[in-house]
């Protein structure tokens, strides 16, 4: 392999002559050989909004001149355009202000800049430091990506999967609303309910959790830059933040804002934790909706099997003909992982000390992982799950007649004492609630059948 010498203050480092990356991207690569969790590339992406942005106030504010400003927004487009990923080598385990991935986007756009600006025959030369990361520090540049990042993943990720997902959900509601069933608490006998009725429970949890995940987003939205090494501000325009974040709302569409006060935005990540908390929600929502449906789905034969769910793949190498609910348990897993997530970015916020949080690459890498396997997981469900649910009637039906918990019906007219006692000697002796009460003569046989309406008690105030 060739190299060039590239240098920052500690000296000269060796980097392969086809990298844009400089000296400070190769200390971290050599330095930190830990783990295979690259930095997302949602932060990669999040940075060169940044970096655009920043170049352009710097610019406004007359700090940076015209040529360079311009080569940095065309560096900067190629880099959210995909083209230079592989410039972006480096581990989530490094320096937990994220400097050396605030530095590895500075090196990358710099050389690229200059490169553009070889090429128009200008002369200009952009420095990483003193024109890239003009007015800022990576203390306040890595919570502004991991803030920009976290806001994309929620709002054009995550949301849309959660909305197909209810969707899907919803219509089941309608197509099985006539459908009287068995109610279960404590994995025991309750009254009746309709599939449908069942079903919207579930899809009243996405919409609960999604509104839980709205309210946190105007504090995600809230960012440090402008606030430097210690929310000071110094060697920055007083405006510059303002003028960042109006620059970071026009590239994303979203309504981003400087923080009033940088000292709590570089030392604090509680937006961060409130917002994977309601991440969490959903997880627990979804683990809630997987689990009945496997339960609900279990069989064919030897189960409940009130739901039918699709057979995307042979279940079993040594059992033929077996099939499993995988997607129910693929959402499962991701419900697990993002509750430790949610651990581990609580704890890692708990850490800042003094002035500085020095956890930020943990907190986004996680909370990022949350996101996609959430937003994947829905997806995969919704797509090779959820809209294949069909319901097996006579399986309802069995169930529905052979409960002893229809007796409920029973307690207005007759007393739950009474409804006890038929619902006892009809356990004990094998015998339908109807033969139950007939024997002990507490009703005749057209007075059960009008007590008892399994469509009533699933409905009790239409009737």
């Amino acid at each position: 392999m060739e190299f060039r010498l590239e240098h920052d203050t500690l000296g000269e480092v060796k980097v392969p002559v086809d990298r844009l990356w400089g000296a400070q991207t190769q200390r971290s690569k050599d330095n930190f050989k830990i783990g295979w969790e690259n930095m997302p590339l949602e932060i990669i992406q999040a940075f060169a909004v940044l970096k655009r942005s920043a170049a352009i106030a710097n610019q406004k504010l007359k700090t940076l001149n015209s040529d360079k400003a311009k080569a940095i927004v065309q560096a900067t487009d190629e880099v959210l355009a995909g083209k230079w990923n592989e410039e972006f080598p480096l581990v989530v385990w490094q320096t937990g202000s994220g400097t050396q991935s605030n530095m590895n986007m500075n090196e990358v756009i710099a050389n690229r800049a200059n490169q553009l600006l070889k090429e128009i025959g200008n002369d200009a030369h952009v420095h990483p430091n003193d024109d890239v990361n003009k007015a800022q520090s990576s203390n306040d540049t890595f919570p502004t990506a991991l803030h920009i990042a976290a806001v994309r993943a929620i709002e054009d990720d995550l949301f849309r999967a959660l909305d197909e997902l209810k969707e899907t959900l919803d219509k089941k509601v309608q197509e099985f609303s006539d459908i009287v069933k068995i109610g279960r608490t404590h994995l025991q006998d309750a009254v009746p309910l309709t599939v449908g009725q069942e079903i919207s429970g579930w899809a009243f949890m996405l919409k609960e959790s999604k509104e839980l995940i709205e309210s946190t987003l105007g504090h995600l939205k809230s960012l440090a830059i402008g606030g430097t090494a210690v929310g000071t501000g110094l060697n920055a325009p007083e405006q510059f933040g303002e003028l960042a974040a109006e620059e970071i709302s026009k590239i994303t569409g979203k309504a981003f804002y400087a923080s009033e006060n940088k000292f709590h935005a570089l030392t604090s990540h509680d937006a961060v934790v409130a917002a994977h908390g309601a991440l969490k929600a959903l997880a627990a929502d979804l683990m809630k909706i997987a689990n009945d449906v496997r339960w609900l789905a279990s069989g064919p034969r030897c189960g409940l099997g009130e739901l039918e769910i699709p057979a995307n793949e042979p279940g079993s190498s040594i059992m033929p003909g077996k099939v499993n609910p995988t997607q129910a348990e693929a959402v499962t897993m991701v419900a697990v992982q993002v509750m430790g997530n949610d651990a581990a970015i609580g704890f890692a916020a708990s850490q800042g000390n003094f002035e500085l949080n020095v956890f930020k690459p943990v907190i986004g890498y996680n909370f990022l992982q949350s996101a996609k396997l959430l937003s994947d997981a829905m997806h995969s469900f919704n797509v090779h799950c959820a809209t294949g649910i069909k319901v097996n009637q006579e399986k309802v039906d069995y169930f529905l007649h052979h409960s002893l918990m229809l007796v409920t019906a029973l307690n207005p007219k007759i007393g739950y004492e009474k409804a006890a006692k038929i619902s006892k000697l009809a356990h004990q002796e094998g015998i339908s609630l109807k033969e139950s009460a007939i024997k002990l003569g507490i009703l005749s046989s057209e007075e059960f059948d009008a007590y008892v309406k399994p469509e009533q008690m699933a409905n009790p105030y239409q009737h």
